[in-house]
């Protein structure tokens, strides 16, 4: 049987400064955003909408305030409100850990349509630019959070070569939850968006296939995690994880069907 091994969360220190690996995990993110960004600004459909490096780099100022404090706000109020408001220094705490991927999402957009508006850029060409870029990033804070020994799994069948021990929660066997999500949610959703977005696409097809593509990957990887809190919907007992990801799915596949079918009416893209 597999055993979590509870690693230091603690890196290294630089003098009295710990170094936290879920930070690294972040850092990690934030540079591959602008490693494939780069790779991406070749790609002849993006560059003959205008984009620069210069774009790129200013953009990552904007989305890490966006990820990081809509992230931390979302884990507050999306998961753990009564906790927070009992302990308000600890939402200051990001290095612990704790940080919710919806709420990022939409700390994200509020972050890109500042930016699109000070650079006076279209909104949906900007979120199709910088969709593929992101999964990675997802797969990095995944990782971060096994370390820091987060998010266990369900319990699982004893049998199952990969089941494991979490010192920290019990002595039963359990699914990697996190290790799944970085696979599913984040490498392949990845190799997905990024084969389909380097042929041109309609407005927007690139954003909601990405909307779609993890809102389908989370709430399947949600049913090995043990879930925040749970909520029925129409009858079902499903993870918050889950209640969040259903508008995302829905949103997605919609908004690309008629985007689809919209550039096929107008006889472009076939």
């Amino acid at each position: 049987m597999l055993v979590h091994p509870l690693p230091d969360p603690v890196a290294f220190s630089i003098g009295p400064l710990p170094v936290h690996w879920y930070g690294l995990m972040y850092l990690f993110g934030f540079i591959q955003f602008i490693v494939l960004g780069r790779i991406r600004l070749k790609q002849p459909h993006i560059e003959r909408e205008g984009w620069k490096k210069s774009d790129l780099d200013d953009m990552l100022f904007y989305g890490v305030l966006g990820v990081i404090i809509g992230g931390r706000l979302g884990e507050v109020f999306f998961y753990n409100p009564s906790y927070f408001l009992s302990h308000p220094i600890q939402i200051f705490e990001v290095w612990h850990g704790g940080m919710s991927y919806h709420g990022g999402f939409i700390g994200v957009i509020i972050a890109a349509a500042i930016w699109c508006y000070k650079r006076k850029r279209n909104m949906v060409q900007t979120l199709d630019f910088i969709a593929p870029l992101i999964p990675l990033a997802y797969a990095a804070g995944r990782i971060g959070n096994f370390i820091n020994g987060e998010l266990p799994g369900r319990i699982a069948d004893a049998s199952l070569p990969w089941a494991m021990i979490w010192p920290n929660v019990d002595a039963l066997p359990r699914h990697p939850s996190p290790i799944y999500q970085a696979l599913c949610d984040g490498l392949l959703m990845f190799i997905i968006l990024w084969v389909y977005a380097r042929k041109e696409r309609p407005l927007g097809a690139v954003s909601a296939m990405y909307a779609f593509l993890y809102g389908s990957a989370r709430f399947f990887t949600e049913y090995f995690r043990v879930p925040d809190y749970e909520v029925s919907f129409f009858g079902i007992t499903i993870s918050a994880g889950q209640m969040l990801s259903i508008p995302m799915i829905v949103f997605g596949l919609l908004a690309w069907i008629l985007i689809i079918r919209h550039a096929r009416k107008k006889n472009i893209f076939r």
